[in-house]
């Protein structure tokens, strides 16, 4: 586990995404989901790579089930770029380092 990965809850979700000055990678997530699982390495890498310019924030779409309604997320992993409070950029699915870093680059 990364510290510099924040887990928040549907509680938190203004506060930590929504307010934050850093511009957030969120992943929505679930403990039973492959690909979710199969892609949480990159996401440490991406989360201490991009240490000061971007926060990894991840929400368990089963423990917290409002945030995933709000932002119609359909299938997991969902991967939004938050900046400002809105979404920058989308990719649903086990998407490739390269993929992910393209969108980070081009929003921050």
């Amino acid at each position: 586990m990364n510290d510099l990965i924040t887990h928040v809850s549907d509680a938190a979700f203004e506060q930590e995404v929504l307010k934050s000055e850093t511009p957030v990678l969120l992943d929505f997530w679930a403990e039973w989901c492959g690909p979710c699982k199969s892609i949480a390495p990159m996401l440490d890498e991406l989360a201490t790579e991009y240490a000061g310019r971007l926060r990894v924030v991840k929400v368990n779409i089963d423990e917290n089930q409002q945030t995933p309604r709000n932002y119609n997320v359909r299938g997991i992993p969902t991967l939004m770029l938050i900046k400002n409070g809105k979404v920058e950029g989308t990719q649903i699915g086990a998407v490739g380092k390269r993929q992910l870093t393209q969108m980070i680059d081009h929003a921050i």
